[in-house]
């Protein structure tokens, strides 16, 4: 499993995402804005916003929030977000991608190379670690969706190029370019997945141990926790009896 999921996986278990609910909400909320800012705000039109929009209600995003963030979109006070990448090396040279939308530059590439400094990482120019990544389609269904069978079968007519399936559910991964009409044959199969994303999957991990697991970890969750940055990319892993020991902490 690659560092980002164990990741998530560990946090969740720990029942961290109840915690920071509202923080998921914000950054749920300035991608709908900025989705809907770069389109027409309409998601019948808009397959970015339509995809926000869906993750939004995965995370069970109240209707309210995601209509407030689709209409500060077209208000005149709606900010100006950029949409920045970060690359860079944190403990034991493991390589990690920061996506972030800030309306302050400045701010935001100051907190990321602050967290990776503090963990005895180092910031580097774009484009430094991303070679070591491939752009892919990630879309996600709960277990209850169907059998891993069913879900191989309705992958590979959709024309995916994987599909993954464990006691938590479906990871069906396919070409970044083909994510609309990939998602689209799937639903027709397998009902509205969980959530359907553009993802950065590592070519290949590198495991670590559990101390060095540990230092990644905080550093993931110092970047999370910034407002600004939306996602994390780490490609470590770990085995499954180091994962239950961090997951039990």
């Amino acid at each position: 499993m690659a560092g980002h999921s164990q990741f998530k996986n560990i946090m969740h278990r720990k029942g961290r995402q109840d915690a920071v609910k509202s923080k998921i909400f914000s950054k749920l909320a300035r991608e709908i804005t900025v989705a809907a800012k770069m389109g027409v705000p309409d998601p019948a039109m808009n397959p970015r916003l339509r995809l926000a929009i869906q993750n939004a209600r995965a995370e069970s995003m109240p209707k309210d929030n995601i209509q407030r963030a689709i209409n500060k979109a077209t208000g005149g006070d709606a900010e100006n977000y950029d949409e920045v990448r970060y690359e860079g090396y944190g403990p034991g040279g493991i390589a990690l991608i920061v996506e972030a939308l800030t309306d302050n530059r400045n701010r935001t590439a100051s907190n990321v190379r602050a967290a990776f400094t503090k963990a005895g990482g180092a910031l580097g120019e774009t484009g430094s670690v991303s070679f070591l990544w491939d752009r892919v389609g990630e879309i996600y269904y709960p277990a209850k969706a169907a059998d891993a069978d069913k879900v191989m079968e309705a992958a590979i007519d959709a024309g995916a190029d994987d599909a993954q399936s464990d006691e938590d559910g479906h990871t069906i991964l396919c070409a970044f370019e083909s994510v609309g009409e990939v998602s689209k044959a799937l639903e027709t199969a397998l009902g509205e997945a969980e959530s359907v994303k553009i993802i950065w999957k590592p070519q290949n991990n590198v495991p670590v141990d559990e101390e060095r697991a540990q230092s990644l970890m905080k550093l993931v969750n110092t970047l999370e926790d910034d407002d600004d940055v939306q996602n994390v990319y780490a490609n470590f892993e770990v085995d499954e009896a180091t994962l239950a020991r961090l997951s039990a902490a």
